[in-house]
């Protein structure tokens, strides 16, 4: 018992000196142990580890070409370390050293071409814009912010299409639209009063300050450009702004034109360059129609519509529209900048003006002819009721002296077509092949015309059939029962192949040698070349020729129109490319079959001079047998079917 007291005492007195111990030395231990002095280094220190740039030169001769010369290493990359405005260590980098001097700069520059100050990833840095240590003044010609160089400095952000994508710059390859422009070919000329990148898109006196479109700041947005193209053309922005246009822009009417609208943004040419927006052959049709046929600016702006076709129509028009670029258009009498209503006493178009106006052309025009309107008969060119009813009196003339001449020749046409369907006739088809006929020239017919209306939507053809609301879906609907139809007609035509009658038919419709040579005894006698024409069997080599081509076009047409039919299906087996394919073979082909029953078919049984008006077998069945006798000499009794004395058919 004893011995257990006095080991507890024992420990007890063990932690106690222990706690008596520990607490000073730990102390001892937890102070800081004395730091090396730090010593600031120098820009020789630097060049022991940066001897060259990236660029493979020496820091120092670009620092000593620069605008920065008599600088060193550390005025722009300051040691955080002896920096009491630095809470790290380390270096300054980047931008963060360009702003320990250019501070109204930087703060400028915060926004480029943003609507709103942020950090951006992909923004430029000083660097990329300026350079890194061969920084040169902007008026050095090696500077990469010269005039010259500026849109190449631009350009490394602005033709990358990584990085345009990525921001939905959607502005195609400005650069290289710029340098083909009247700016640009100046730029490169070395006349530096040019309009470069920053002229246009900075805002102010500084070209670090650059917006969007959308920030009512910006050199770009809508309200502010004239002014931005004011600051070379002041003279042009005084006349615009004194325009209509112009006082639209100042109350803040958005969809008044302004200075881009008409010439362009990067690609801005001379006028008298052909390709340019404002050219004599363009300015009405491509600048100032695209407004002024607006029916939702015309009506909002209380204009006359119509006034780009009633011009077109006037002798003006005609000849610009025929490539005069001496005769009038819309600028010659409305002016180019400075354009009013015809209601301002200051206008070049007031009343009051107009002989003056219309006399830089044509010189002692009288008043009353100068104040006749000169837009045409598509608009107010017909001032008097007098004009109105002999325009009406032609009309009806026209309409019915012209009616009455193509009634004599229809019944002129008829009486011919029957006085040769009366001779004796001799049996080409019978009734099935002539119904299979039939439904191949009727579906043939209808798919070129809503075939065609698709391609050619503004012809006068088109607006005949379908210009009306839901006609153009009426259209397609009656596309694909033709369609239907025309593949009805080939497969009927294909069954009756295989039919006893069909499998001599085509025996006879085969190619062969005989033929070629017949072709070329056809040209010879056509040249004068040879007395004799050839002697044609049951089928000709021209019969042959179309029979053969109608089978491949068929083939071809059925099958590219049935990909585009269903493509929804297709594109989920195949390629996109199957399609684009067919489309083009499909419209190609098209073209191809109407051009060649046009030419080749209509002539052999048309217009051709020894069947003039028609053989007439695509309406009977039958053609005259001296016809067929002068057509096929050397067709077989049995094949001619016209053994009796009547010339009827005898089976």
């Amino acid at each position: 018992m004893r011995n257990s007291i006095d080991s507890a005492r024992l420990g007890i007195l063990l932690m106690t000196v222990f706690f008596l111990l520990a607490v000073p030395i730990g102390l001892l231990v937890s102070q800081e142990a004395p730091q090396e002095e730090y010593e600031p280094i120098t820009s020789a220190d630097c060049m022991t580890c940066h001897e060259k740039s990236k660029h493979d030169t020496d820091f120092r001769d670009d620092l000593s070409h620069s605008a920065h010369d008599g600088m060193d290493c550390l005025d722009c990359h300051q040691d955080r370390a002896t920096n009491p405005h630095q809470a790290e260590e380390g270096f300054v980098v980047g931008c963060q050293g360009c702003r320990a001097c250019h501070e109204e700069q930087s703060e400028e520059y915060q926004a480029h071409g943003r609507e709103s100050i942020g950090a951006c990833e992909d923004m430029p840095t000083c660097a990329d814009c300026h350079g890194d240590h061969g920084v040169l003044s902007s008026s050095i010609k090696n500077s990469m912010t010269h005039p010259v160089n500026m849109p190449q400095t631009c350009g490394r952000c602005h033709e990358d299409l990584d990085i345009t994508t990525k921001y939905a710059i959607l502005i195609d390859h400005p650069i290289q639209i710029y340098n083909t422009s009247v700016h640009g070919q100046a730029t490169k000329g070395g006349i530096y009063v040019a309009a470069t990148c920053n002229d246009c898109h900075s805002t102010g006196d500084t070209a670090h300050k650059i917006f969007s479109p959308g920030h009512p700041d910006s050199a770009i947005n809508h309200f502010n450009i004239p002014r931005t193209c004011g600051k070379c053309h002041k003279a042009v922005e005084q006349d615009f702004f004194e325009g209509i246009h112009g006082q639209l822009v100042a109350r803040g009417e958005t969809d008044a034109p302004v200075c881009t609208h008409c010439h362009g943004e990067h690609g801005i040419l001379s006028s008298s360059d052909p390709a340019s927006p404002v050219s004599s052959a363009k300015v009405a049709e491509i600048t100032c129609s695209p407004c002024h046929e607006s029916i939702t600016l015309t009506e909002k702006y209380g204009l006359t519509a119509g006034r780009y076709t009633s011009f077109i129509d006037s002798y003006h028009g005609l000849k610009s529209k025929a490539g005069d670029v001496h005769v009038a258009n819309c600028a010659s009498c409305h002016g180019v900048h400075r354009i009013l209503s015809s209601t301002d006493e200051t206008s070049t178009v007031h009343p009051e003006n107009l002989q003056d106006t219309c006399g830089e052309c044509h010189p002692g025009i009288s008043t009353a002819l100068a104040t006749t309107s000169i837009h045409g008969i598509g608009g107010e060119g017909i001032q008097t009721k007098a004009a109105g009813v002999v325009k009406t009196i032609y009309i009806v003339a026209i309409v019915v002296i012209i009616g009455l001449m193509a009634l004599h020749w229809i019944i002129d046409l008829i009486r011919q077509i029957v006085m040769v369907i009366r001779r004796p006739q001799v049996r080409r088809m019978r009734l099935g092949e002539l119904w299979q006929h039939h439904l191949l020239m009727s579906s043939f017919i209808v798919l070129v015309i809503t075939g065609f209306s698709l391609r050619f939507a503004d012809s006068w053809i088109t607006s005949l059939f379908f210009g009306w609301d839901g006609g153009f879906e009426l259209r397609g609907q009656i596309h694909r029962i033709a369609a239907v139809v025309l593949m009805f007609a080939s497969t009927w035509h294909f069954i009756y192949l295989l039919t006893p009658r069909g499998r001599r038919f085509l025996k006879d419709m085969m190619p062969k040698i005989r033929d070629f040579f017949d072709f070329l005894q056809k040209i010879l006698y056509n040249l004068g070349l040879s007395k004799k024409p050839p002697r044609f069997k049951r089928f000709s080599y021209i019969e042959k020729a179309e029979y053969w081509a109608l089978i491949w076009g068929n083939v071809v047409m059925i099958v590219t129109g049935l990909l585009l039919w269903f493509d929804n299906f297709i594109v989920s087996i195949f390629p996109k490319g199957v399609l684009d394919v067919s489309l083009v073979v499909h419209y190609y082909e098209a073209i191809l079959a109407s051009l060649a029953i046009l030419i080749w078919h209509m002539y052999a049984t048309v217009f051709s001079p020894e069947v003039y008006p028609m053989n007439p077998s695509w309406l009977t069945g039958k053609m005259p047998r001296d016809m067929f006798e002068h057509e096929h000499p050397d067709a077989e009794v049995e094949e001619v079917n016209a053994s009796d004395k009547k010339g009827e058919e005898s089976e």
